[in-house]
């Protein structure tokens, strides 16, 4: 019976910190709304961020703290400025220095840097001198300053620079593309796209492979195929480099669902992966698909349809990224994890797939849902 009443309650903690919570403002105040439209922590901070990792920050009489999903004071507020939580890690300013904290508050010792930088996807950057290399969040050098600059992680992998040329580490601070490119894009199932003086080409087992007429690629994202410029139009190569939908179109972005945005002319529609519309230019703008099979297209303004091209929620809302978060999500705009942040009548409230509002509840403001 003891090890059943000890399960369930490392159950529900564990349900308690997996909580996704959104930031709103009512009546000039902050508090957090969940998932379930119910108001978790009700409105009552004049100053206050998203939750990462199951804390929040949160000001009080001029200094800041960190309260849990229940609204429970955690880290007593005593810091100048606060961060985000990540990797069990937050950077913290007090008395005009600033320096990591771990989630009971305690002050972690860091090796030498000339910057306290932010973690992300279990590391950080120290600077020394001109170079930068990396840490752990156990505050333990994992790759000694070499890189004249290194761009965020994105699933694991990252950006570096040395002398003007471009390659790609993972986490462990291990080189997996040598720096020897003048551009470089982001690591997709072993692949990425470069350029090489003038020439634009996908990287494959340590090998370039020029892409025929390339003169600009975009990063590949959920599928295994990106799009790519060529003599000012835009069309869709594959992992090979082949071209794949010949490049007949003014914009594109990404496929998702099958499905991708293209623009010809000033309108907007969705086309498959044979090249062929699925949905005709008649929109003035178009997002890529979400996970659950809708995307947001623009009139006059921001509306839902599904993946037949049906409107099933009316353009009657103001869509936008979410500017403080946007570094922690894969999508910027549409459904992301279930809802949608949308604006109307100058209120911003979350969509459900139905088009019903959650909780039934506009706010002054909304961020995105965080755990």
């Amino acid at each position: 019976m003891k090890k059943a009443v000890i399960f369930l309650s490392l159950l529900f903690i564990q349900f308690v910190n997996s909580q996704e919570l959104a930031l709103v403002k009512k009546n000039s105040k902050f508090g957090y709304l969940a998932k379930d439209g119910t108001m978790r922590i009700e409105p009552q901070y004049k100053v206050a961020k998203s939750f990462s990792e199951g804390l929040a920050a949160v000001e009080k009489d001029g200094k800041w703290g960190f309260i849990d999903v229940k609204g429970t004071w955690v880290i007593p507020a005593s810091f100048d400025n606060v961060k985000y939580f990540s990797n069990g890690i937050c950077v913290v300013s007090k008395d005009k220095e600033w320096v990591y904290i771990n989630t009971k508050g305690d002050v972690q010792k860091a090796p030498p840097s000339e910057k306290v930088f932010d973690f992300n996807g279990g590391v950080a950057f120290i600077k020394q001198g001109a170079k930068i290399g990396l840490i752990n969040s156990k505050m333990a050098v994992i790759l000694e300053p070499k890189y004249d600059q290194i761009k965020s992680f994105e699933n694991g992998f990252a950006r570096v620079e040395n002398n003007k040329k471009w390659g790609i580490i993972n986490a462990a601070g291990k080189e997996i593309i040598e720096p020897a490119y003048d551009e470089i894009g982001n690591y997709y199932k072993t692949i990425t796209w470069a350029r090489k003086d003038k020439t634009f080409g996908l990287i494959s087992a340590g090998k370039f492979i020029p892409v025929e007429g390339a003169d600009k690629i975009w990063d590949f994202e959920t599928q295994d195929i990106t799009y790519a410029r060529k003599d000012g139009k835009v069309g869709f190569i594959d992992l090979k480099g082949n071209w794949t939908i010949l490049p007949i179109y003014d914009k594109a972005k990404a496929f998702s669902k099958n499905l991708a945005p293209v623009c010809v002319g000033s309108k907007w529609g969705y086309i498959n992966l044979k090249g062929e519309f699925a949905v005709p230019p008649t929109y003035k703008d178009a997002e890529v698909f979400s996970k659950n099979g809708l995307a947001p297209i623009k009139e006059s303004n921001w509306g839902f349809i599904d993946e037949k091209g049906k409107l099933v929620i009316p353009t009657q809302y103001g869509i936008t990224s979410n500017g403080l978060l946007a570094m922690f999500v894969q999508q910027d705009k549409g459904f992301i994890d279930g809802v949608a942040r949308v604006k109307n009548e100058n209120k911003w409230g979350f969509l459900k797939p139905d088009g019903t509002v959650l909780g039934n509840q506009w706010f002054e403001n909304a961020e995105l849902f965080q755990k």
